[in-house]
């Protein structure tokens, strides 16, 4: 059936109030609305008095915002990961809404829609009357009156602007007459009518026709039958009062008064009206649920709301705070994500196998993918399930930086060394010097930097926990040797292996810059696994960093694609020192290095990495790559690593006297690796150091095994001690695990801040110098 067209009368009424006739019409609409507002004739005089003249002052154009609507994030595949809505609806053109529908509403709630323009001064007339005598208070509002009112609260921006937007006073019954008029002068009926049926509330979560429509009888708002479009017409009065899931006999006396009223108005016959009255409400109701909303419902939901709180930041999807999170609120979005989900599975599997969401421990881990090409995240996973409260659950994002919903970090150990690793080679110090690395030294004349450039810090002492010798640059990073690092960090100072660490995305996960301390390379810095996962990813494109990206594409509700944060790659350091220690570190995986800490990590492919263990086991790490993954590993407690250390614990059934770098961390980089990459070609690292690394393996693709020379094996003293340690399957294997450098995290409940405390710079500290004469747990 088609709409009626407009009347001549009252197009004309409403041309003429929009070009400045408003005077009469302000005499007009100050008297009905003091009528309504006001029944008592003495104040409704003055009130219509003040009215008139604040009616001209009122602005003449109304902004209507685009309407909320659905947006998803997708991964990388076009999966979906989530539906996000501030109000759940689906636009649709009038052309895709029943014209029964049309006539319903119509009926309804504005018979004369289509004589009027914009005030229907009889009806509302009517309504005063009905008033005054003090019966049912009737609003006498017409559809666009109505649809005015819903534009006024829908771009609220405040409370306080909703509140008004739905009061009943003077003044918001004017604003909503002016604009009345005003619309009608610019738009068709048809156009009103179909922004109205977009915007109106019908109850049970359902904005606008199509997802009322869906949502009670799961069909669309085109294929609505007569009996379906009267129970939907008359909800939007009583939304809830009317809905039919709650309340069938009150829905269907209401859409019997519908059905009536279709009658009166020419809508409908009697006899078309008898036969949908004949029909209970209950037997056409087919409800669906509503859509899953929001990232809680994902099946990634800490991925998913670093996405957004990306969005809720970045200058590139709005200047202000305001602006992108009126572009979040009104929807109509596609966003993109770089989330990979097979690896996002793998990786999740692996965390929840090792360590169970709610293992009685309450130990959590962590891991972060990052495609060292161009930074994408392809995963990001933890062993919690997002939740306020319960055994393994959290809000916290374990993965990232405090100002992005993480935590304020964990000591990142020995995988820190890289930097110092880096700011040596840039010196040219020669990876084959035998360094003297006693069990436990002084370290001295280390100076600030920057304003504190002329600061000197006092001496420093730190020790091995279980060995000392002589060691060259594999060694001493095959074994993670603490005297050997302060002895590069000597030669490097502090400045320039923190610069680096800062210009490949590390700070302190506070978002503060790192802390230029002696301690610096044993790792007593507070970073989250992500920053380090993207500083490793650097070190695997030969130096060249890529900031860490999880948003590939967003479109708005047009298909026009919109800005995303685009930060180009940048050579933090040159290739052949990245090289140089993508080569030293594959020593710690592969090779013939006895006792190198990453032994049990090896892929059966090129791969690097480095263990990390802080003093106590307060928390342990594994970072690696290979050309084409980056990822970093923590595990430690979220109620705070020194009061919760990772000593004498059960684990997944499994009994550690102590865990350390490549206890558990270790094994959920290698599984979650070898996960992504079965199927994968094997890459062989395109290596061009500085320096002729003879101990660095060489793999042979071809071969299926690395090759190399090792320089001379280090003279080392020690006293391991022995302790049992056993994989996620039960099996117990007898290592010499070492302690290791000092740190401590903490973790309140998500309704109170975050602290951490960390040992003083000038305190000593420890980490990993396991003996060469067999595989052990490292730094």
């Amino acid at each position: 059936m088609s709409v009626r067209p407009t009347n001549r009368v009252g197009r004309t009424f409403g041309v003429l109030a929009s070009i400045g006739l408003f005077a009469l019409i302000s005499v007009v609409a100050g008297v009905v609305v003091a009528g309504i507002a006001l029944p008592l004739i003495g104040t409704a005089g003055v009130a219509s008095r003040n009215a008139v003249e604040n009616f001209q002052s009122l602005p003449a154009e109304l902004d209507a915002p685009p309407l909320p609507q659905q947006s998803v994030v997708l991964a990388s595949d076009g999966s979906r990961l989530a539906t996000l809505f501030f109000q759940n609806r689906i636009e649709v053109p009038i052309s895709k809404i029943a014209p029964v529908m049309q006539k319903a509403i119509v009926a309804i709630e504005d018979s004369r829609f289509y004589e009027h323009g914009g005030i229907d001064v009889r009806g509302t007339m009517r309504a005063v009357v009905s008033n005054s005598g003090g019966s049912k208070v009737q609003g006498g509002s017409t559809l666009t009156q109505q649809y005015v009112k819903n534009v006024l609260v829908t771009s609220a921006r405040t409370g306080q602007e909703a509140k008004e937007a739905k009061s009943r006073t003077i003044a918001r019954k004017l604003k909503e007459l002016r604009y009345a008029l005003v619309l009608e002068g610019e738009l068709s009926k048809g156009q009103i009518l179909e922004r109205y049926l977009n915007i109106a509330y019908f109850g049970a979560g359902s904005y606008g026709v199509e997802a009322a429509a869906r949502r009670y009888f799961s069909t669309t708002a085109a294929a609505l039958t007569l009996p379906q479009a009267a129970t939907l017409a008359g909800l939007v009065q009583q939304p809830v009062g009317y809905d039919p899931l709650r309340n069938p006999r009150g829905a269907q006396l209401r859409r019997d008064t519908v059905l009536r009223r279709m009658v009166d108005t020419g809508a409908i016959t009697s006899a078309q009206a008898k036969a949908a009255m004949s029909k209970s409400v209950s037997s056409y109701l087919k409800p669906s649920k509503l859509p899953p909303n929001g990232c809680t419902t994902s099946g990634s939901p800490f991925f998913c709301d670093y996405v957004l709180r990306i969005m809720r930041s970045d200058p590139a999807f709005g200047g202000t705070p305001e602006a992108r999170d009126s572009l979040l609120r009104s929807g109509g979005l596609v966003i993109k994500t770089t989330l990979d989900p097979i690896a996002q599975r793998d990786a999740q599997a692996t965390v929840s196998k090792y360590i169970p969401n709610n293992d009685p421990s309450g130990k959590a881990t962590a891991i972060s993918l990052v495609r060292p090409s161009d930074g994408a995240i392809l995963a990001m996973a933890q062993n919690r399930t997002w939740g306020t409260s319960g055994q393994g659950r959290t809000t916290y994002n374990y993965n990232v930086n405090q100002g992005f919903g993480g935590t304020i970090g964990m000591q990142a150990g020995s995988t820190f060394k890289v930097f110092t690793l880096a700011a040596a080679l840039e010196l040219g110090v020669n990876v084959n010097e035998p360094i003297d690395s006693p069990q436990e030294g002084l370290f001295e004349n280390l100076k600030g930097c920057g304003a504190q450039s002329n600061v000197t810090f006092p001496p420093y002492r730190a020790r091995n926990s279980t060995g000392s010798g002589t060691f060259d640059m594999h060694t001493g990073t095959a074994y993670s040797v603490n005297t050997y690092f302060l002895a590069l960090e000597q030669r490097t100072g502090l400045c320039r292996p923190n610069e680096i660490a800062d210009q490949m995305g590390v700070t302190r996960a506070t978002g503060n810059p790192l802390r230029t301390v002696p301690s610096q390379v044993l790792g007593t810095n507070e970073i989250s696994p992500l920053a380090m996962a993207g500083a490793y990813a650097g070190f695997a494109n030969h130096g060249l960093f890529c900031k860490p990206i999880a948003i590939l594409s967003v479109t708005d509700r047009n298909g026009t694609a919109l800005p995303v944060p685009n930060t180009p790659c940048k050579q933090v350091v040159a290739r052949g020192v990245a090289d140089a220690v993508a080569s030293l570190l594959t020593g710690v995986i592969d090779g013939d290095i006895p006792g190198r800490t990453g032994e049990a990590m090896s892929l059966g492919r090129p791969a690097a990495g480095k263990t990390g263990t802080t003093n106590e086991s307060a928390a342990v790490w594994f970072a690696g790559f290979t050309p084409d993954i980056a990822a970093v590993v923590w595990v430690g407690d979220p109620r705070g690593g020194f009061g919760h250390p990772l000593k004498d614990i059960t684990i997944n059934g499994n009994y550690f006297g102590q865990v350390f770098g490549s206890s558990l961390p270790g094994p959920i980089w290698r599984d979650t690796l070898l996960a992504y990459l079965a199927g994968r070609p094997a890459l062989a690292f395109d290596l061009q150091p500085v320096q002729d690394l003879t101990s660095a393996p060489l793999w042979s693709i071809d071969g299926g095994g690395p090759t190399l020379s090792v320089s001379p094996t280090p003279s080392i003293s020690a006293t391991p001690v022995t302790t049992v340690t056993a994989s996620p399957s039960g099996s117990s294997s007898t290592t010499r695990p070492p302690s290791s450098s000092s740190s401590t995290t903490s973790e309140p409940p998500p309704s109170s801040s975050t602290t951490t405390t960390a040992p003083p710079p000038t305190s000593s500290t420890t980490t990993t110098a396991p003996p060469p004469t067999s595989a052990s747990p490292g730094a």
